[in-house]
């Protein structure tokens, strides 16, 4: 590959990356998606572990109203 070919290479490259560094400071920053915890509703729903969880949950409540009653 020639020098030429080579500074011509350069050239182009360096100049695309101005027009990129161009761009992005003058478009405007993108907003962070928002942690929305709804989202996740009703995903695990019919999932056996979940299940368990659910049922162990509601011996653990079970059981302080039980102790609570006594």
């Amino acid at each position: 590959m020639s020098d030429t070919s080579l500074e011509r290479r350069l050239q182009t490259l360096e100049q695309q990356m101005q027009d990129v560094l161009k761009r992005l400071q003058s478009s405007p920053a993108p907003t962070p998606p928002t942690k929305d915890w709804r989202k996740s509703l009703g995903l695990f729903d019919d999932h056996p572990v979940m299940k368990q969880i659910d049922q162990a949950g509601q011996l653990v409540r079970q059981q302080d109203r039980e102790q609570g009653a006594a």
